[in-house]
């Protein structure tokens, strides 16, 4: 048997399901976070503006962050370059290996980047 056979199988998380999951839990701590959209699909605001997206292509998280930290995260190997149609956005970075831990702190410091109270 395969293990896509298995009853329950199609329930698996996805990047997708994951961020989304994440997004509600930090719109209990932050009600600015709401759902919009970007290039056509879905992703995640802070009062209006752009905080993340996911599997954009394959991305993973893409979320918005200090170019300083971007670099950071790129230099130590746990982030890529975000450049769709090939212009690199330089305070957004892909986070390719799904993390939910890792993925919550990056968009609770996105939202304290992008939305400061």
């Amino acid at each position: 048997d395969s293990a896509d056979d298995r009853p329950g199988a199609l329930m698996r998380t996805t990047d997708e399901s994951a961020f989304w999951e994440l997004i509600e839990e930090l719109q209990l701590e932050d009600p600015r976070v709401e759902e919009g959209t970007i290039m056509g699909g879905r992703c995640a605001r802070v009062a209006g503006e752009f905080l993340g997206l996911v599997d954009f292509k394959g991305s993973g998280l893409v979320v918005k962050l200090p170019k300083a930290r971007v670099q950071e995260l790129i230099d130590e190997g746990v982030g890529q370059p975000f450049a769709p149609a090939g212009k690199v956005f330089k305070e957004w970075v892909s986070i390719p290996q799904r993390d939910r831990r890792h993925w919550r702190a990056l968009l609770r410091e996105g939202i304290a980047f992008v939305a400061p109270n």
